[in-house]
């Protein structure tokens, strides 16, 4: 970590000013953006702090504002003008006991991040790790990761970058920290996120572009049976972008044409 604030003031990284009964470190009750800094900027911005936001109200969260947002973002960047920013907004401090204190200020945590190395193409594998359905929490960048903290502990193997993560009903949801297309037949899809998984600000714009570029896409729900059938996979982040996956399992894929122009289309908005 190269710089931290904690509801705006600097904070020693070694000595975080968090208080103990912040809602966000006693139960996951927080929300929580990773944000890709290049030439000096935040892209996609707007994007990240709708979505921010939105969850904010779904979740009945006193939300900071886009101004102090933006502020945070700016102060614990300095000078940099590359690296990954994540921004934290937590329910606040509150007693023992889950129902929270009403009327109480959201406790926000900005970090910068040193910018991660990241491979152009992906060789991935299956994670045993099941997610849990919960359409109420579906779609929002919520703090409770555990599910994804254990699928990424289940492999020490360096030359896997990522494993895909299913539901207890067997439907392909999303990477441990990506979110999944395919092409089928000429067309795009991806998991249509209705009972788990994050909606990533970097999924909106790869559909967006799909649409610039007319090409056919869906949301769906999708199994392990869907990839056989697959001619590209890539999963993508906000972070490091679109990647080809070529590698999952025993299947194997190249780098494909849809997948080429929709990286080219996103570096072109970009």
């Amino acid at each position: 970590m190269l710089a931290a604030l904690v509801n705006g003031s600097p904070a020693v990284t070694a000595n975080v000013a968090i208080a103990v009964d912040d809602r966000g470190l006693n139960y996951g009750d927080g929300l929580f953006e990773t944000m890709l800094l290049t030439n000096g900027a935040i892209r996609f911005l707007h994007a990240h702090l709708q979505r921010l936001a939105a969850s904010c109200e779904r979740l009945s969260m006193s939300y900071p504002g886009d101004a102090v947002i933006e502020n945070d973002i700016e102060t614990v960047r300095g000078k940099q003008v590359e690296g990954v920013i994540k921004v934290l907004v937590t329910r606040g401090v509150g007693g023992r006991g889950y129902k929270p204190v009403p009327n109480v200020p959201s406790t926000r945590v900005a970090t910068l991040h040193a910018m991660p190395a990241s491979k152009a193409d992906v060789r991935a594998r299956w994670c045993e790790t099941r997610l849990s359905r919960n359409p109420v929490l579906a779609g929002m960048k919520h703090t409770n990761r555990l599910e994804q903290v254990l699928a990424a502990s289940e492999w020490n193997d360096e030359s896997i970058d990522e494993g895909l993560m299913r539901d207890f009903e067997g439907e392909v949801v999303c990477g441990t920290s990506s979110n999944v297309f395919i092409v089928r037949n000429g067309e795009l899809v991806t998991p249509d996120l209705r009972f788990s998984g994050v909606r990533g600000v970097m999924r909106d714009q790869v559909l967006r572009l799909a649409q610039s570029l007319h090409i056919p896409f869906h949301e769906e729900p999708l199994y392990p049976h869907d990839f056989d059938s697959a001619s590209e996979v890539f999963v993508t982040n906000a972070v490091r972008g679109i990647r080809a996956v070529i590698e999952l399992g025993e299947s194997r894929w190249s780098r494909g044409p849809m997948t080429d122009a929709l990286c080219k289309a996103l570096d072109s908005h970009a």
